[in-house]
C-alpha cells in the first residue's frame, strides 16, 4: 500500500470515529429527555397489526380515557405513548393473541404554553419542540417596554392540580448569571410578564 493510500485510510478513520462520537453524543442526550404524556384533546393514530378494522383514530376525552374497540374504555391521560400500547396490547389479547399495537400522536391539541401580560404578542403557543422561558418570550415578541422583567413567573400545576409560581429574571439571564432558572417549559405553564 502506498503512503498516499495510507494517509487515505487514517484520515477516513478519524473522520468517521469523530461522527460516531458526534452521534453517540446526541443520542445520550435524548435519552434524557422526558417522554411526551397524552392529555385530553390530544388525537391518537392507533393501529393493530394486520387488523384493519382496529386502525383508528382517537381522541382523548376531557375526562382522561378513550375508547377503542375490544379494549373499551381506558384512562391515558399522563400516559407515555409506550404506556398506552402496553395497556392497549394487554387488553386485546385475550381477544387478539400476540397482537402488536402501535401509537402515535395525530395532533398533540393540549400541548400549549401560555405567555400573558406584558409581551408584544400574548396568546396560547403549541409546544412542538423543547422550549425555555427566554425562547418562549422570543415566541411571544419579546417584552413590551412596560414590562418588569424582574418579576416574569411562569405558573405550573402539579400532578395534584397545585399551582407554583417560578421567578424568572430576565435582566439576570441576559448577563449570564443564574441560569438555571430559564427551565424547560411544560404543557400547560404559563408564563406570567407583568
Amino acid at each position: 500500500m502506498r503512503l498516499g493510500q495510507l494517509v487515505g485510510w487514517l484520515g477516513f478513520f478519524v473522520f468517521f470515529g469523530a461522527m460516531v462520537n458526534v452521534s453517540a453524543k446526541e443520542n445520550a442526550g435524548a435519552e434524557n429527555l422526558t417522554p411526551y404524556l397524552v392529555q385530553p384533546g390530544d388525537v391518537l393514530d392507533i393501529m393493530v397489526w394486520k387488523e384493519e378494522q382496529l386502525q383508528k383514530e382517537v381522541m382523548v376525552r376531557p375526562d382522561g380515557f378513550l375508547s377503542f374497540p375490544l379494549a373499551g374504555e381506558v384512562m391515558v391521560q399522563g400516559k407515555s405513548f409506550t404506556q398506552i400500547q402496553k395497556m392497549l396490547t394487554e387488553r386485546l389479547n385475550a381477544f387478539i393473541p400476540d397482537s402488536v399495537v402501535t401509537v402515535s400522536s395525530k395532533q398533540l391539541l393540549s400541548n400549549k404554553i401560555f405567555v400573558v401580560g406584558k409581551v408584544n404578542r400574548p396568546g396560547e403557543y403549541p409546544l412542538v419542540r423543547v422550549t425555555d422561558v427566554t425562547q418562549a418570550l422570543a415566541i411571544a415578541g419579546g417584552l413590551s417596554s412596560f414590562a418588569d422583567p424582574s418579576e416574569i413567573k411562569i405558573l405550573r400545576r402539579d400532578a395534584r392540580g397545585v399551582q407554583q409560581a417560578l421567578l424568572f429574571r430576565y435582566g439576570d439571564i441576559e448577563d449570564g448569571n443564574d441560569l438555571k432558572q430559564n427551565i424547560l417549559l411544560q404543557s400547560g405553564d404559563s408564563v406570567v410578564v407583568p
